[in-house]
């Protein structure tokens, strides 16, 4: 077979597809496209009581924390909850969780946190709010809250995404360690009023 030297071949945009490409392509992550956001969920198992993160979280809230509330298996859904806060006055329950940041990350691009929330059988008579801390704890020292989005309301009875952004620099494949609030106001003497949070992920951008 004849070879011919410095031969530049142009092809088309997209003319090379995923069957095109060997199981071991040495390919730059860089030129890979990117997902947007891509979602890694939090599982359970990495709740821990906020201020003892040697102990699993508490089963029903109390004090100054969340509990992870089983339910009834195949009816209600793994949750963490507030408990129920009517007529209690201003509390703040918390837990915490970390995550690794996927060392694909882009750093400089997109992150965040999200929750899906939504408060149980009654609003707060007056606010009920969400919030998240983060700090970096792969150096040693965890420097400042890289979150920058304010505590957002979750005062509703439909279950919704609430997203918050994460900022810093060169987060790929650092541990983001985190602490979830819920503060709750309610002065009423009705029904129970009470924060539930389903699902939490960290959203980024990577590639490859």
């Amino acid at each position: 077979m004849a070879t011919i030297p410095n031969v530049t071949i142009l092809l088309p945009d997209s003319s090379i597809n995923d069957v095109d490409i060997a199981a071991n392509a040495n390919i730059d992550p860089t030129k890979m496209a990117q997902r947007v956001l891509a979602e890694y969920v939090v599982p359970v198992s990495a709740f821990r009581v906020w201020d003892a993160v040697a102990s699993n979280p508490v089963s029903a809230a109390a004090s100054d924390d969340l509990g992870l509330v089983t339910g009834t298996w195949g009816t209600n859904p793994v949750r963490i909850t507030a408990g129920d806060l009517k007529a209690v006055g201003a509390t703040t329950r918390r837990i915490y969780f970390s995550i690794p940041v996927p060392p694909n990350f882009e750093n400089g691009q997109t992150i965040q946190i999200r929750a899906n929330a939504k408060m149980e059988t009654t609003v707060a008579d007056t606010t009920c709010t969400i919030d998240f801390e983060a700090y970096a704890g792969s150096s040693g020292s965890p420097g400042s809250d890289l979150v920058t989005t304010s505590a957002t309301s979750i005062n509703s009875l439909t279950a919704a995404n609430y997203d918050f952004t994460v900022t810093g620099s060169s987060l790929a494949g650092k541990l983001l360690e985190c602490r979830m609030s819920i503060a709750c106001n309610d002065a009423a003497t009705g029904t129970a009023v009470t924060p539930a949070v389903y699902k939490v992920s960290l959203l980024c951008d990577t590639r490859g």
